[in-house]
């Protein structure tokens, strides 16, 4: 019964984000004349979020009110923001909501990982299971935007209608919300009267295994990527869109499914060829992705797209998780929660803000003259420096064997 309950969280949380955030660029673009800055300001919400986010969890979650109790909280004020997003008419009105939406959903990320864990006797064998709820939530919400309600639609487009998902989500958020106060009790991890030390909270206290030379270049590559991997968030469903590929939402769909079995492949990977492969395997998914979007259409050469999309298991799976078992694998016992929100902090933080500014920074450049996008050199350029930075990290890093079990 209480994995049911925790999968069900799971399952919300990620409907909730899934909901919106794949379909806001097109949103932005066609409801609210955004331009590709306006759209990048949006976008690095998420990245503003990530920063916050320690603060929230580290002084107030982990030390004075159930995890569960805040989740809750925060999921019914992010219901009523995100009706405000539903309101919004013009950029300058939507922006103030969606960035203190943002500030406070990022926690949640935290937050439901929080309740879960405490609630298994063996995380490393329960929490996939209710981790891939998740994932499906995610993926149900590009199919029922997609096959159920037709948003994303030409027809839908012209009318307005993906107007409706931030509707859909506030109602989801009210749900998952209330749902909340009924989850297992989850009492502050950090005893009251505890002395608070910023730097763990920070992550800072891992800063420590910079010194190591081949970690440092695994850091610095990480950040890095997560230029690249801005673009995906923001462009992708844009480009979709713009060049008449139907059903977009549902068709990206396919990129979370790919996910969840690159996972599975993962350890092989890992055991068999070591870390440095796996990582440059993720990095050169990027660059193959971006080139098949460059040079794709919605028609004879739908399959490029259709790949492309299908590759974001890997570029995620064989970079960021495989990055993540890393981190554990060399912060030890006493830096593994500290490397992980350093890690957390520097890409999803630092790198996710620098690489929505660049990419809408590079989208506003390649506009023609009659306004249309010019996608076959948006796309060429992050795929050039993800290959920049994969030439760089495979003469640089010195590659591990990491204990890994099947």
């Amino acid at each position: 019964m209480v994995k049911t309950r925790l999968s069900i969280m799971m399952f919300l949380q990620f409907f909730i984000w899934g909901g919106w955030f794949v379909t806001l660029g097109t949103f932005l673009a066609n409801n609210l004349g955004a331009t590709g800055g306006q759209t990048a300001m949006a976008f690095a919400t998420q990245s503003w979020g990530a920063i916050v986010a320690p603060f929230i969890i580290g002084l107030i979650a982990d030390r004075y009110f159930n995890a569960e109790r805040i989740l809750g909280l925060l999921h019914l004020v992010g219901a009523v923001l995100m009706y405000q997003l539903y309101s919004a008419q013009d950029f300058s009105t939507f922006y103030p909501f969606v960035l203190v939406y943002m500030i406070l959903f990022m926690p949640t990320l935290a937050l439901v990982n929080s309740v879960s864990f405490r609630q298994m006797v063996d995380p490393s064998r329960e929490f996939a299971r209710i981790r891939v709820w998740g994932t499906i939530g995610w993926v149900v919400a590009g199919l029922m935007i997609s096959y159920v309600f037709s948003w994303d639609s030409q027809l839908g487009l012209s009318e307005g209608m993906l107007r409706n998902t931030f509707l859909m989500c506030s109602l989801a958020s009210v749900a998952l919300g209330l749902f909340s106060f009924t989850l297992p009790k989850t009492p502050p991890a950090v005893a009251r009267g505890e002395k608070l030390k910023m730097r763990e909270v920070l992550g800072l206290d891992a800063l420590a295994l910079l010194k190591d030379r081949n970690f440092a270049i695994f850091f610095v590559s990480s950040v890095l990527i997560c230029i690249p991997l801005a673009f995906y968030y923001q462009n992708a469903n844009p480009f979709l869109t713009d060049i008449n590929v139907e059903n977009a939402t549902a068709k990206m769909a396919l990129g979370q499914v790919s996910e969840v079995l690159f996972m599975l492949l993962l350890p092989v990977f890992l055991k068999r060829f070591g870390i440095k492969l796996t990582l440059l395997i993720g990095m050169m998914a990027w660059v193959v992705r971006y080139l098949l979007f460059a040079y794709g259409d919605a028609d004879g050469l739908v399959f490029m797209l259709i790949i492309g999309i299908a590759l974001h298991g890997i570029c995620y799976d064989f970079f960021f998780v495989s990055g993540q078992i890393y981190t554990d694998s060399r912060a030890g016992e006493r830096f593994k929660s500290s490397a992980q929100g350093m890690i957390t902090l520097a890409t999803y933080g630092v790198g996710m803000l620098i690489g929505f500014w660049a990419a809408g920074a590079i989208t506003d450049h390649f506009v023609n003259a009659d306004a249309s996008r010019d996608w076959t050199s948006i796309w060429l350029f992050p795929s050039a420096f993800a290959l920049v930075v994969l030439v760089l990290f495979s003469v640089l890093f010195r590659n591990e064997k990491l204990n890994v079990s099947d």
